[in-house]
């Protein structure tokens, strides 16, 4: 069964100080708006916010709500504000949706077995997408998408393209955007130029060149522009 948030309608002002004295009661204010109605400001319980958040299904979550005096609605957390140092819960953002009606989110790809081009070349599997943006009815969402790398070998890439597709969703990422790809390890370090042979400038591990100074004996200042010449052996000082 979905879980059901109680949420309870706020009167008054809606500033910083009635915020925060919602906060200080033990909730949090959040506001309910879509499906062709009026947005409504309501606070709710932070724990059961909190266990929504973080459990398989996310922020993709959908539960019923129920506010005095509005019809009950199927409703999802769009958005969500942390207090930065304690990283508190502090408001939310709760959307109507239709049960008939495509959403657009955003879900985890998660990446099943080790590559063959990490087991047995040295490789590293580097994942350059953690979520994929998809279309769907909100009864098809997935919780994440499970796509297996075991036969991943080195420099091979997974885009977008290789994902599980079906009629149910459909991807707004690019079908050849890079999902994630093994990369050697030796490809991260620039190549150390051979013995004598100097880095091109603007190349990589190039150096600046400065100008040649003339090469003074350890412990020698080197003489001044402009400076008088030491006397010569045996003259006069």
């Amino acid at each position: 069964m979905p879980e059901v948030v109680v949420a309870k309608p706020r009167e008054g002002k809606f500033n910083k100080n009635a915020a925060r004295r919602v906060r200080v009661a033990g909730r949090i204010p959040a506001v309910l708006y879509g499906a062709g109605h009026d947005a409504v400001a309501v606070e709710v319980d932070p724990k059961q916010i909190s266990r929504i958040l973080f459990s398989e299904t996310g922020q993709n979550t959908i539960f019923d709500i129920e506010v005095a005096g509005i019809p009950p609605a199927k409703a999802m957390i769009v958005d969500s504000q942390r207090e930065p140092i304690k990283d508190k819960l502090i408001h939310i953002d709760m959307k109507r949706i239709a049960l008939d009606k495509v959403l657009r989110v955003s879900v985890r790809v998660k990446l099943l077995g080790i590559p063959v081009g990490v087991k047995t070349e040295g490789g590293i599997l580097d994942q350059v997408l953690r979520e994929v943006e998809i279309e769907c009815l909100p009864a098809d969402i997935p919780n994440h998408i499970d796509v297996d790398v075991s036969e991943l070998a080195m420099h091979g890439v997974l885009r977008v393209s290789d994902l599980p597709h079906s009629e149910k969703i459909k991807y707004l990422n690019n079908e050849d955007a890079t999902v994630a790809h093994v990369v050697s390890i030796r490809e991260e370090v620039v190549a150390a130029p051979a013995e004598g042979e100097l880095p091109v400038a603007g190349e990589a591990g190039a150096t600046p060149t400065e100008p040649e100074v003339a090469k003074k004996g350890k412990g020698e200042p080197a003489a001044a522009e402009g400076a008088a010449k030491p006397p010569a052996a045996g003259g006069k000082k």
